[in-house]
C-alpha cells in the first residue's frame, strides 16, 4: 500500500500562499529535464509553474541565418528567440500536465539577479545542469547554478541532463551536520519523501582529523546521538517515511555523491547571505552540485 500524501506546504502554513515553482529555461529545446521535473512537482503540489527566460546571446532556438545589421534588429531577434523558447516550453509542460497553471516571464539583464529576485516569492527554483565531462560542467545556458545557490531565498533544485535512473523503491538522501542549515535541509527532505511516497537516508559524515586518535568510538557515538536527535521529531511528523539514518566515515562530498547515485534527489543545506559575501559557499554544497548525478536540492538559511 502506498504511503499517504501529506498536506501541501501551503496547507501547513496558511500564511505562505500558493507560491509558484519557478524554472529557469535552457534555450536548447532538447533539454527538457528541468522543466519536466518542475512541472511534475507543481502538479504534485498543486502549485502554479512559472517559466523564466532571460534574453542574452543568440540561442539554438533562433535559427536565423543572417545577423541583424543594427542594434535594434539584434535586440528584436533576441526578443523573438526568447519568446519562442517560452512558447515551446509552455506547450511542453501543459502537454505533460493539462490544466497546470502556467505563466511565463521574458526578462532582460543578468540571469542570476533575475532568478534570485524570482526566488523571493517562489516555493522552489529549478535549473538544469549539463554534464560535459568529469572535469567540466555547464549549468543551464550560462553557468549560473553556483551564484544562484549563493543568493537564492528558496530551495534551489539543480536537475541533471540527461535524466538519471532512480532505484526502486525510491528514496532521497539528506546530508546532516548538526547545523541550522542542515536542519532546514532535513525538513525539506522529509517533506519531499512524504510527498512522493519515498524513503529517506539521513547521513552524517564523520571525517577523521589530521591525526587519527586511537579510540574514535567517543566522537562516533556523539555523532550518532546528534543525528538521532535531529531526525526524531521530524520522523514523528512524517511517520509514513521509511527512514534510515547512519553515521559514515569519509569525505562528505564523496559519501553523499555515492549514496545518492540512484536516489530521487540529494538534499543539502547552504547558508545564503546575499551580495558578494554570499558567494562563499560551503565546500560540501559546491562539491555535490558538481558531482551528483541526481537532482540536488540546496536549501538556504539566511543570517
Amino acid at each position: 500500500m502506498s504511503a499517504p500524501v501529506p498536506a501541501r506546504k501551503d496547507d501547513r502554513d496558511p500564511g505562505s500562499g500558493r507560491r509558484p515553482i519557478v524554472v529557469g529555461l535552457d534555450p536548447d529545446p532538447a533539454r527538457r529535464t528541468a522543466p519536466a521535473w518542475a512541472a511534475d512537482e507543481a502538479a504534485r503540489r498543486r502549485l502554479p509553474l512559472r517559466l523564466v527566460h532571460v534574453e542574452g546571446v543568440p540561442t539554438p532556438g533562433d535559427r536565423r541565418t543572417a545577423v541583424p545589421p543594427s542594434w535594434e534588429g539584434w535586440n528584436e531577434a533576441l526578443h523573438e528567440a526568447g519568446k519562442k523558447v517560452l512558447e515551446e516550453a509552455a506547450e511542453f509542460v501543459t502537454a505533460r500536465h493539462p490544466g497546470l497553471e502556467v505563466d511565463t516571464l521574458l526578462a532582460e539583464g543578468d540571469p542570476v539577479w533575475t532568478l534570485c529576485e524570482q526566488s523571493r516569492d517562489a516555493s522552489s527554483l529549478v535549473l538544469g545542469s549539463h554534464h560535459l565531462s568529469r572535469r567540466q560542467e555547464v549549468f543551464g545556458s550560462a553557468s549560473i547554478a553556483l551564484p544562484v545557490m549563493a543568493r537564492t531565498r528558496c530551495p534551489l533544485v539543480v536537475v541533471p541532463e540527461p535524466e538519471h535512473t532512480a532505484q526502486d523503491p525510491p528514496y532521497y538522501v539528506v546530508g546532516v551536520d548538526g547545523s541550522e542549515r542542515s536542519a532546514a535541509a532535513v525538513d525539506v527532505a522529509f517533506e519531499e519523501a512524504a510527498l512522493r511516497g519515498a524513503g529517506l537516508r539521513a547521513l552524517l559524515v564523520w571525517e577523521h582529523g589530521p591525526l587519527r586518535v586511537f579510540d574514535e568510538r567517543g566522537p562516533q557515538d556523539e555523532s550518532r546521538r546528534l543525528l538521532s536527535e535531529i531526525v526524531a521529531g521530524r520522523h514523528a511528523r512524517y511517520p509514513e517515511v521509511d527512514l534510515h539514518h547512519e553515521v559514515i566515515a569519509g569525505h562528505p562530498v564523496q559519501v553523499l555523491t555515492e549514496a545518492s547515485e540512484h536516489a530521487l534527489g540529494l538534499v543539502v543545506g547552504t547558508r545564503g547571505r546575499g551580495g558578494f559575501a554570499g558567494m562563499l559557499l560551503g565546500s560540501v554544497s559546491q562539491g555535490v552540485l558538481h558531482h551528483a548525478r541526481c537532482p540536488v536540492i540546496a536549501v538556504p538559511t539566511h543570517g
